[in-house]
């Protein structure tokens, strides 16, 4: 194992051992995705039908999206905190490449990410739920990581360059809240006026959410495999833009 790949699996496994370790983190990041389901769900599930859709089938998938891009993006505070206790210096400082530092940083909060996700899913069948097929979770699963690893980038992004806990909160609050509401997670985007399609279209969320959709409940409005391209080209471009924002960041 080289040194890059050997960074990589020791940031990995520390988010993963951190996510074990703190149920209450856990716990808390699920109340709100259940609030969701049960307050918007259950509540306009008998009222609200979009398409052959229920609306607690066209809910879950947003919700999901919802989850992954809150947890992905605040996965930029452990960057203020490792700079504030002096972890960030210590890994930058190391030969490892900054590209193998991102990657590391990317793959751990994916995967709790991901395991956070399914637990939804978990919670959202006894609530009336269904999944469309048997391998439907396992094409989801490919898009959670897709959404993820976006999005835990643009975290990055803002984590390398921002300095205080404030300006971040502020920052990514101005950016995560219109990326959920201009991504059809709790109402479809065709009855809004152009204009707001438009930008629905040059949110890489959308497609996310669609093709979770898609995948959980055979429901998709765009094929998935534009869905799965557009994220994908969307990840690529956010790891290289993260790894260039550590380029920059200082060690000191």
């Amino acid at each position: 194992m080289n040194m890059d790949t050997n960074a990589i699996y020791v940031l990995w496994l520390r988010d993963v051992k951190r996510f074990v370790r703190a149920k209450s983190r856990v716990i808390g990041t699920l109340m709100f995705p259940l609030f969701f389901m049960v307050g918007f769900g259950l509540g306009f599930n008998n009222l609200v039908h979009i398409g052959n859709s229920s609306y607690l089938e066209y809910l879950v998938p947003g919700v999901i999206g919802m989850s992954l891009l809150f947890t992905a993006i605040a996965s930029g505070t452990a960057v203020l905190w490792d700079r504030q206790f002096g972890f960030l210096k210590e890994i930058l400082v190391t030969p490892n490449s900054r590209t193998a530092v991102v990657i590391g940083r990317v793959a751990g909060g994916a995967t709790t990410a991901v395991l956070q996700s399914i637990l939804v899913v978990a919670i959202a069948i006894p609530l009336g739920f269904t999944l469309s097929s048997n391998a439907s979770l396992l094409i989801a699963v490919l898009f959670m990581l897709l959404i993820a690893t976006t999005f835990i980038s643009l975290g990055l992004i803002f984590g390398s360059v921002i300095n205080d806990f404030q300006g971040f909160q502020l920052i990514t609050s101005f950016f995560t809240f219109p990326l959920f509401f201009l991504s059809n997670a709790i109402f479809p985007m065709s009855g809004m006026p152009a204009i707001v399609q438009y930008l629905s279209y040059v949110n890489p969320l959308t497609y996310g959410v669609d093709g979770l959709r898609g995948a959980l409940t055979g429901s998709a409005s765009m094929p998935l495999v534009l869905d799965a391209a557009v994220l994908l080209v969307a990840s690529a471009i956010m790891i290289l833009i993260a790894a260039y924002a550590f380029e920059k960041t200082e060690v000191g």
